[in-house]
């Protein structure tokens, strides 16, 4: 796993210490109605270039996805892009449901 990913365990246990930061689904809505992470803000893919300015701030950045290839794909623009701090979810909501939290649904 690169700096640009981040462990679901990590995640929680950043998320059990109270630590600020900005969750980001990239999904598309019809996906999260399915299941989401608590605490997410849903911003799909798609419409990241548009809603740059509430992603460039001083808050940590983490984006995810179903499996983590899009989110990986909106981390590393978000970084090109200037926002340092950004990082995906490795494996996706699916390995947070798998690994952490068997109340989300899996699709």
């Amino acid at each position: 796993m690169s700096e640009l990913e981040i462990a679901v365990s990590e995640l929680q246990r950043r998320r059990k210490a109270g630590e600020t930061f900005l969750l980001v689904d990239v999904r598309e809505q019809w996906e999260y109605d399915l299941c989401r992470i608590d605490g997410a803000r849903l911003i799909p893919m798609r419409t990241i270039p548009a809603n740059l300015q509430l992603l460039d701030g001083e808050e940590d950045v983490i984006c995810y996805c179903h499996h983590g290839q899009r989110s990986l794909d909106v981390a590393a623009w978000l970084r090109a892009q200037g926002v340092e701090n950004a990082q995906s979810l490795a494996g996706g909501i699916d390995r947070w449901s798998v690994e952490i939290d068997p109340t989300v649904p899996r699709y």
